[in-house]
């Protein structure tokens, strides 16, 4: 057995032009996702959309990504995934192009559509050379230092991409996009090698025969089934807790965007400690069980905000000054908080999962593939239930039927993982 490389500190990673170059990507990503989807609310309101137009706006992302994804991350296990990621830079810089000439509502759905094929190289492309490249015993690390950019770049795409967006509107944003797009192009031209990784053999089996493989692992079925039923609370989350905010307590877009803050900072100040730290103890499925109870905690907390909203302001001191803040706000902020510590739990470890999982087929980004595919239903379908749930009763029954979908993924995960998945250490494999 070879030794095992020396585990690198988070700050010495960015010394890699390397993991420079593939972090940036996930920037790329992170960000303009983020600032587009403020932008699509202005879109919405600039073109009088309706609740099924707007709606058109996830459903075109969701499709397109959802047919795209397999056929990608099996090109890339039998191509050079350098240059799969370097086409998904493309795309999005021509995308984001795209977007300075909207000129009527149904522009913005043909480009989600464009947009969600475009993130099935982006995300499948840069995750799988990120795997492939990384040493064996530091890939959690890894993949979880590379999670922290992507979780600060949207908080920057709220943050600055929304500033940019009210200050000098769509095209200077996009321009600016445009720009930081082509930096990263760059920077994965030049710094990341050729052909990383292993490939499969195109002649040894087809790509349906490679997820037949890949599903008859039970590593994969249980991570697969565990997704597909923690993605119908996720987005259930993401969707609602910030009409919840603005309709039940009237808080504006700023303050909104203060709330989801706080689980953005969390999982960028916590994916790379706790990947590393899966790397050292192994027992990955545990992370990835706790990160869902976490987040159901945190899920079925949302609508006590309600009972919050009636105490007292709570006084900040800023040097003289003195800042009331919101009790339901500081709840929900903290509700978020505790979604992000979830978050940083589980992504880490379920994408070394995945990955191992694939490693046995040499069929990395097969694997990720099938990671993405399984949350698609969910993403498409809960926000519906869910939404079905609240229209005939309270937002206090939405939630906990969030949360509870949460827990039953947990619950299936359980059933589903071979007992082989939860390992006593990675450093003790044999090659």
């Amino acid at each position: 057995m070879s030794e095992p490389t020396r585990s690198r500190s988070s700050r010495a990673l960015f010394g890699d032009p390397e993991f420079v170059a593939l972090a940036s990507a996930r920037f790329v990503r992170g960000v303009s996702f983020a600032t587009i989807i403020i932008a699509l609310a202005l879109y919405a309101d600039k073109y009088a959309a309706t609740g099924v137009v707007a709606g058109l706006f996830g459903t075109a992302y969701a499709l397109t990504r959802f047919v795209f994804v397999l056929p990608v991350g099996r090109a890339i296990d039998l191509g050079d995934g350098k240059r799969y990621l370097l086409a998904g830079l493309v795309a999005n810089a021509a995308i984001l192009f795209g977007y300075m000439q909207v000129g009527a509502i149904e522009h913005v759905v043909l480009l989600r559509a464009l947009q969600g094929g475009g993130s099935a190289l982006l995300i499948v492309g840069a995750t799988t050379v990120i795997s492939e490249v990384a040493p064996e015993d530091e890939r959690g690390h890894w993949i979880g230092v590379s999670g922290q950019v992507k979780s600060a770049s949207s908080l920057l795409g709220d943050m600055v991409g929304g500033g940019l967006l009210f200050a000098y509107g769509f095209r200077t944003t996009y321009t600016v996009l445009v720009a930081i797009t082509a930096v990263s192009a760059l920077l994965v031209f030049l710094f990341v090698r050729t052909d990383p990784g292993g490939r499969a053999d195109a002649d040894e089996r087809t790509g349906v025969e490679t997820y037949r493989q890949l599903l008859a692992r039970g590593g994969i079925r249980a991570l697969v089934a565990f997704r597909f039923a923690f993605s119908f609370g996720k987005m259930a989350v993401i969707i609602f807790l910030p009409i919840f905010a603005r309709t039940e307590f009237g808080m504006t877009s700023f303050a909104i965007g203060g709330i989801i803050a706080g689980g953005r900072i969390t999982k960028a100040l916590t994916q790379g400690y706790v990947g590393a730290l899966g790397d050292k103890i192994g027992k990955l499925s545990w992370f990835v069980l706790g990160g869902a109870l976490v987040y159901a905690l945190g899920t079925a907390a949302v609508p006590f905000a309600l009972n919050a909203d009636a105490a007292d302001p709570v006084v900040l001191a800023v040097a003289t000054r003195t800042i009331p803040i919101d009790p339901a706000w500081l709840w929900l902020f903290g509700c978020y908080v505790v979604l992000g510590i979830g978050d940083s739990l589980r992504i880490p470890s379920s994408f070394a999962m995945f990955v191992e999982e694939g490693e046995e087929y040499d069929a990395v980004a097969g694997s990720i593939s099938l990671r993405s595919v399984s949350w698609q239903v969910g993403a498409a379908t809960g926000p519906f239930t869910v939404g079905a749930v609240l229209d005939y009763s309270t937002f206090y029954a939405a939630f906990w039927l969030a949360a509870a979908l949460v827990v039953v993924s947990g619950a299936v995960f359980v059933l589903l993982v071979p007992h082989l998945a939860v390992r006593e250490n990675v450093l003790d494999r044999t090659p």
